[in-house]
């Protein structure tokens, strides 16, 4: 353990700074000295998203998160008790900010930190807790969430992957799709049905299911952008101990309605558990320049229907930045229901989208072809575009959220609600 993970004696509520912890200017100038000294700059014109798809086995990420760790400055709104430093959320921006020049592991942000170690948080034993979260902030574990199947489109609760109580193990059988990263991950959030009698949201069970093992076959998914992170997952008779049951068996609906209010927070930029930017993140500085330079490049720069265009994605930003600030603060305090991070989660996709859109229109036909030196980022990020509008739920579901647990305007029919799951029709 680093000097300065021992000297923190804050408290481990992440949320606020304490009269017991240090100053947040104090800890951006020793966080600014020490990145200076510790990590590798990012090359000229790249982002740590360019580089993390390079290092397609994260070999690269785990060592980097390492040095984060032993340098004392790994899970900083983590608590101290799993290996963190108990900071707030003003000492992880600060961190972040400082840490724009440099190569940081963000490979461990989605999903790892601030979506399934989050819920592990909230709903892990202790020996659980003890178990993996200080092995994920020492760059020793990546973690992936076994969710989607392929006969389930967007109904999670539809799931048909079985997991069937043997003893001190339950036996998984079934598939799972869409699952990023999961060729190079350790671990994973499984939710499997263990009760068919009751209805669909009643008799799901969460796990935590070690990937790389006899009975686990993962294929990757080759996509349209040429790359192969999306992953489909077989199991076959895959033993998993009772003691790596996640919350109450046969209650893993409220683990994964945690688990997606975490994946939301993460998606929309309300997350506090997120560790360097993956490009220049929302309100963190300079993140919006390439379309202005863009501008300038295709010498169209002076031109007012461009130049509005630009300012347009500028404002979304802000937008964003403060959009999120107010509902994570609202959700802490209780002024807002959890699944008001749909908020933000929605508006983050369609900003997305939209600042895509604008690369095109500026760029043209030009975005269509590329050499390999070339804007060929450009290009492959409108391609996936899309893809910003389904991880973390479809826009369409997070309207859903919005209009039916956050307005409380009635729920849409559903004919197997209160049903039981082993007479409802499915494939």
């Amino acid at each position: 353990m680093s000097a300065n993970r021992a000297d923190n004696h804050g408290t481990e509520v992440a949320e606020g700074a304490t009269d017991q912890q240090e100053p947040v200017e104090s800890f951006r100038r020793r966080a600014r000295a020490w990145l200076a000294d510790s990590m590798p700059p990012l090359p000229e014109g790249s982002t740590n998203q360019q580089l993390s798809r390079q290092d397609e086995s994260g070999e690269l990420a785990r060592r980097l998160q390492r040095t984060l760790f032993d340098g004392g400055f790994a899970g900083i709104c983590f608590p101290l008790s799993y290996g963190g430093l108990g900071l707030s959320r003003a000492h992880q921006r600060a961190f972040t900010r400082e840490s724009l020049p440099y190569r940081m592991p963000t490979l461990f942000n989605v999903p790892t930190l601030t979506i399934l170690a989050a819920t592990l948080l909230d709903f892990g034993t202790e020996e659980q807790k003890l178990r993996h979260i200080p092995a994920i902030l020492r760059g020793d574990e990546l973690w992936v969430q076994f969710l989607s199947e392929p006969s389930g489109g967007s109904d999670l609760a539809g799931l048909v992957t079985r997991a069937t109580r043997d003893g001190d193990v339950f036996v998984l059988n079934g598939s799972k799709i869409w699952s990023s990263g999961a060729f190079r991950s350790d671990y994973s959030l499984c939710l499997a049905r263990t009760d068919w009698s009751v209805p669909k949201h009643r008799g799901l069970t969460m796990f935590i299911l070690k990937i790389h093992q006899p009975g686990v076959e993962v294929r990757q998914i080759k996509m349209v952008n040429r790359t192969a992170e999306f992953c489909q997952e077989f199991f076959d008779d895959v033993p998993v101990p009772v003691a790596d049951v996640v919350g109450e068996i046969n209650d893993g609906w409220t683990v994964a309605s945690r688990l997606l209010f975490h994946e939301r927070d993460a998606v929309g930029g309300g997350s506090s558990f997120a560790s360097g930017a993956v490009v220049a993140a929302p309100g963190l500085g300079g993140q919006r320049s390439e379309l202005a330079e863009l501008a300038r490049t295709t010498g169209q720069g002076g031109d007012p229907r461009i130049r509005q265009l630009v300012a347009e994605d500028r404002i979304n930003d802000r937008i964003q930045v403060q959009l999120a600030e107010r509902v994570t603060t609202g959700i802490r305090t209780g002024a807002f229901p959890p699944p008001a991070g749909a908020l933000a989660r929605l508006f983050a996709a369609t900003s997305s989208e939209r600042r895509f859109d604008i690369g095109l229109e500026i760029t043209g036909a030009g975005i269509g072809a590329w050499m390999d030196d070339d804007a060929r980022p450009l290009g492959e990020h409108y391609l996936q575009r899309q893809g910003n509008s389904l991880g973390g739920g479809s826009n369409e579901m997070q309207r859903n959220i919005i209009s039916e647990r956050v307005l409380g305007m009635p729920r849409e029919y559903a004919a197997d609600r209160d049903k039981p799951f082993d007479e409802v029709r499915h494939n």
